[in-house]
């Protein structure tokens, strides 16, 4: 077996005598990168290493390291030293003479993809060790189609201190993911839903397989109107907390309404709390829940706020519905992993999951500042709404601009999604246009660069 060399790969660089030699490192290295010589992913040497290799003081070697990491050519992430970020090489590569012309940089910008470099893979196997030495043998069975006690045990605890949910440990089942939920419930609901007028088309596609009828409810900036709630529906999809896409928050008197309409009716709201964690500019706001515990299925998932990778969500129900959604997801459903859910049990337990919520919102916030810093420097015309809690944000754009801007996102190699998109297909009247914009996937190295290409796709689209 090859030991790795501790030192790095070798690095061949010709600089200029005399002159600047921090400034010409730089520029030489930024030259192996636009060549191809330096390929995205490559590891470079550490810059001790490199400046005793070209006879240059360190600090001169670090500073030009950082100053690439700052242009988004290089990345520095702690344990896997500096690398070339992927996509740098194709930043402003010069054409081939009669080939075709370089592909542009891609930048994801799709909402509802957390920071996946940002995942605790520490923490996350340490519970996970633990869970795994500590769990009873009869984890290994079958198992529960309402999940482990321990995390529901747990889940209960976090809700109700976090989220001002009210359940026990028995109120709650354990799901794949919030889609998984979404279609038990419906297929053992009545078959007319509200639904907000703004919503993700795959769960408008989730609930048309179950046979649902929709009902589409007017959004605007205070949320779902819920004073013109159907008297027909008997279950309403709600996101009260931070409208999705829109973002707005519900307001108490539209609150009160909705929960009047389910009592008034025998009916049920599906509180889908995607993102809750994380809010910045406003007090927390606590689930819709807590007000009617008998009448509002809480729903919430890992999805945003750890990992979608890990197929991990949850039911909080009402005592009349939790045996017909345990009788829909049947004995032999593809339930969560229960090793998983232990790992998780124990991840909120030992508070590496307040840990983690807590860094990511301070860090999501940023992202959110200065995407905002970037628009009003380079775009002041757009109106940014849906800011003030979530992990994306609304860029409002002027009738008949949205899929201009579009399309010009796109040929600049930013992927998003317009406003439209998430219109109901049984609403009568057209949309509003705009821009949705995810801000917490795409990696440090390339964020900047990012931004600057939005803010001048959107300031041309005014």
């Amino acid at each position: 077996m090859t030991t790795p060399d501790p030192g790095g790969s070798d690095l061949h660089l010709e600089l200029p005598a005399g002159g600047a030699r921090r400034t010409a490192l730089a520029q030489a290295l930024r030259e192996a990168v636009r060549s191809g010589r330096l390929a995205g992913g490559t590891r470079l040497p550490p810059y001790r290493t490199l400046a005793a290799d070209l006879g240059l003081a360190r600090n001169a070697v670090a500073d030009a390291y950082a100053e690439l990491v700052a242009e988004g050519w290089f990345t520095a992430r702690q344990g896997s030293g500096t690398r070339v970020a992927e996509g740098a090489a194709t930043a402003d590569a010069p054409a081939a003479a009669d080939g075709p012309a370089p592909a542009r940089p891609h930048h994801d910008l799709l909402q509802g993809k957390p920071d996946p470099a940002s995942f605790p893979r520490g923490a996350w196997a340490a519970s996970a060790r633990r869970a795994l030495t500590e769990a009873p043998t009869e984890a290994f069975g079958p198992g529960d189609p309402q999940g482990r006690p321990e995390l529901r045990r747990a889940l209960a605890g976090y809700l109700s201190r976090a989220r001002g949910v009210h359940c026990t440990p028995e109120s709650i089942v354990i799901c794949s993911g919030f889609a998984n939920g979404l279609r038990l419930l419906a297929s053992v609901r009545p078959r007319d839903w509200a639904v907000e007028e703004y919503g993700l088309p795959f769960h408008h596609g989730i609930l048309q397989a179950a046979g649902v009828r929709p009902h589409p409810v007017a959004i605007d900036e205070d949320g779902a109107r819920t004073a013109e709630l159907p008297s027909r529906a008997r279950t309403l999809l709600l996101t009260p907390a931070h409208q999705f896409p829109t973002g707005a928050r519900l307001l108490p008197a539209r609150r009160a309404a909705a929960v009047e309409w389910a009592r008034a009716g025998d009916a049920v709201i599906v509180e889908d709390d995607y993102d809750g964690e994380f809010r910045y500019d406003r007090k927390p706001v606590g689930a819709l829940q807590g007000l009617a515990p008998e009448h509002v299925v809480y729903a919430g998932s890992l999805s945003k706020s750890l990992s979608p990778a890990l197929r991990l969500g949850w039911l909080v129900l009402p005592d009349h519905l939790r045996d017909q959604v345990l009788a829909a997801k049947g004995m032999r459903e593809s339930w969560a992993s229960a090793l998983d859910q232990l790992a998780l049990a124990d991840f909120i337990e030992c508070g590496a999951y307040d840990r983690h919520v807590r860094r990511m919102r301070l860090r999501y916030r940023t992202r959110r500042d200065q995407l905002v810093a970037a628009l009003a420097a380079r775009a002041p015309g757009v109106r940014v709404t849906g800011i003030s809690a979530g992990l994306h944000a609304v860029l409002e754009l002027p009738p008949g601009r949205e899929a201009p801007a579009l399309a010009a996102a796109h040929a600049a190699g930013l992927s998003l999604d317009g406003l439209s998109s998430y219109h109901h297909p049984a609403v009568g009247t057209p949309p509003r246009g705009g821009l949705v914009v995810g801000y917490a996937a795409p990696p440090d190295s390339a964020f900047t660069r990012a931004l600057a290409t939005l803010a001048e796709v959107v300031g041309g689209s005014l």
